[in-house]
């Protein structure tokens, strides 16, 4: 997720290929980089959300500061949220 929105440098960097190393805990890998689509994003969004069901009133008050508006985890304003806050899936080439 970009938290300051699509024109963050580094955003537009990993969209134009820019990207040369991911690391996560021990794993780095050189991704391969696609922007999530509104459908494909608002179901990461929601699926995070079921699956982090503790974390969820921090997230959604972390990410209404980011996006500007209150996220209040309806369908309306993850779809409202993935506009401002865009989605990108990253994966080991």
């Amino acid at each position: 997720m970009s938290g300051l929105g699509p024109g963050s440098q580094w955003y537009r960097n990993v969209l134009a290929g820019q990207a040369v190393e991911v690391q996560i805990a021990r794993l780095r890998f050189t991704p391969s980089v696609r922007p999530l689509d509104t459908d494909e994003a608002v179901g990461v969004l929601a699926d995070y959300e079921r699956r982090n069901r503790i974390a969820v009133p921090i997230v959604r008050a972390v990410l209404s500061k980011l996006a500007g508006f209150r996220y209040d985890g309806s369908a309306a304003a993850r779809r409202r949220l993935v506009h401002a806050l865009p989605l990108v899936a990253l994966r080991p080439r």
